[in-house]
């Protein structure tokens, strides 16, 4: 990778040394003068190379986070217990190039209601994750295109996700009975419709192509899918894979 950078670093050095004595013939004469006077002093001063420097370090971020992977921390208990507030963990990236996110894969995503900017230092923040305040989350993938999934509750106070009328048996979460209570209002059978975020849905809801059901493991504390509705495949970061960080928790998120 040092070696490709130098010999790019070398090239792209000549063409813009081309380029810019090219510039610079056009000038006129009385202020070559002061341009040769700066270009000593970039050269002599270690500019130039404290500039490439940082150059190199901002491509080679934006090329692993984007095509590899990022770390992210945990601030809520959202996905207790699987997740706990403070955990440390490892966001893939590079599989969501050749497949789509899968039943039980724990995602970080940008919600619908993030609208990402398309200025390009919007963008450059996103890339990098330097002052960016795109706002994510991460929750489980419960339903996936083609799905049709329905929470329901039982008598004795605890609630399933059924998925194609098939109740869905979940070891991870935290309580079935931590559900908060159906809400008794009209429901659509097409489409998930958002009657406000302290409303929770229960369906059933019919996933159609593209479109992702998610849910945090904390049942009872999770703003998800069941409050502000499907999610679209683009909203993928990556997938969580690794907890790394306290040391007493390191594990492997399946």
């Amino acid at each position: 990778m040092i070696k490709f950078w130098q010999d790019f670093k070398t090239k792209s050095k000549e063409k813009c040394r081309a380029q810019w004595e090219k510039i610079k013939s056009k000038l006129p004469e009385n202020i070559h003068k002061s341009i040769d006077n700066f270009e000593n002093f970039y050269v002599k001063s270690g500019l130039e190379e404290i500039v490439s420097t940082i150059i190199f370090v901002i491509v080679m971020v934006i090329i692993i986070r984007f095509f590899i992977g990022e770390i992210r921390w945990i601030p809520s208990g959202s996905m207790r217990p699987t997740l706990i507030e403070g955990d440390r963990i490892v966001v893939e990236r590079f599989s969501r190039f050749f497949t789509s996110p899968k039943r039980g894969d724990i995602m970080v995503f940008y919600p619908p209601s993030t609208e990402l900017g398309k200025k390009p230092l919007e963008v450059f923040e996103r890339l990098t994750g330097i002052f960016c305040k795109d706002i994510a989350y991460i929750k489980r993938v419960i339903g996936v295109p083609g799905d049709k999934i329905e929470i329901k509750e039982e008598p004795s106070g605890a609630a399933y996700v059924y998925i194609n009328d098939k109740k869905f048996k979940e070891d991870y979460i935290k309580s079935i009975y931590e559900y908060p209570r159906c809400p008794k209002i009209p429901q659509n059978n097409s489409e998930l419709i958002n009657y406000g975020i302290h409303v929770m849905q229960c369906g059933p809801f019919q996933l159609r192509d593209d479109e992702y059901f998610m849910m945090g493991d904390n049942r009872g504390n999770s703003q998800d899918s069941r409050y502000w509705g499907v999610l679209k495949r683009n909203r993928f970061v990556g997938r969580a894979v690794v907890v790394f960080w306290p040391l007493n928790r390191i594990k492997i998120l399946h």
